[in-house]
């Protein structure tokens, strides 16, 4: 994996963007797979500026969401299809159809997520991935467990996240018990893939993604096994992380 690090969330954001800009020059039609959170939001906000001083076109781009709560309808206020328009889509030439998140009201949970799959599968599969992580590892909403799951597929969500994520509710009996998530190995298959990560909460289980054993307990430590992952950490949440480990950059 490499590591950059930078002073603060602008500074990620600009660089998460550089690389999603020069990709997307290249290859028009780029298949992106994107993530939401609190994480994303400079970078999007960036993709944003960038569309509209002509740097960017969207227009080709096709885009699959990592996750969305089971039982939020679209237009729910904390649904990551609302987040998405609110965040992103809206403000940028994407096309429609081309806007693929997954459904928390799916009737038929198991059906949707092969349906999903299929769908990624026939665009080619994702290009570049967004990814943010979770306190205890996760990514996507693939929690610490003794077996992850390879596909889309429906999952309850650990006390912990629920938790993280009670910041975005109104009571922590808000927050949804479930979600339709990416699996692992759909996320792996990504051909490139950035994690963005800052705050001093996030310093403890970056050290941990970079310097533990590759296991089940830690998700997001399966990253070490793919060919092309980007860290993007402002200084707080790389703080633990040895200066001049290789590939790291600074700003």
């Amino acid at each position: 994996m490499e590591l950059w690090m930078g002073n603060d969330s602008q500074a990620i954001a600009e660089q998460a963007a550089d690389r999603i800009e020069e990709f997307i020059r290249r290859k028009p039609d780029a298949v992106l797979g994107l993530a939401t959170g609190s994480t994303p939001l400079a970078t999007y906000r960036e993709l944003i500026r960038r569309y509209r001083l002509g740097r960017i076109d969207f227009s080709q781009v096709r885009t699959f969401n990592l996750d969305e709560y089971y039982g939020l309808s679209p237009d729910h206020p904390q649904s990551y299809h609302n987040y998405m328009y609110e965040h992103l889509f809206r403000h940028i030439n994407i096309e429609k159809q081309n806007i693929h998140i997954p459904s928390g009201t799916a009737p038929d949970v198991e059906a949707y997520c092969r349906e999903y799959e299929e769908t990624i599968a026939a665009c080619g599969g994702i290009d570049l991935q967004l990814l943010g992580i979770g306190v205890n590892g996760h990514i996507g909403f693939n929690e610490p467990a003794e077996e992850l799951e390879p596909g889309t597929h429906f999952v309850k969500l650990s006390d912990e996240t629920i938790a993280a994520n009670s910041r975005f509710f109104a009571s922590l009996e808000e927050v949804p018990r479930y979600a339709i998530t990416m699996g692992m190995s759909t996320i792996m298959s990504a051909r490139k893939i950035l994690l963005l990560a800052e705050g001093e909460g996030k310093a403890q289980i970056i050290r941990q993604m970079f310097d533990s054993g590759i296991t089940t307990g830690i998700p997001a430590s399966f990253l070490r096994l793919h060919h092309d992952v980007t860290v993007l950490v402002d200084r707080q949440a790389g703080r633990y992380l040895m200066n001049g480990r290789e590939g790291a950059g600074a700003r």
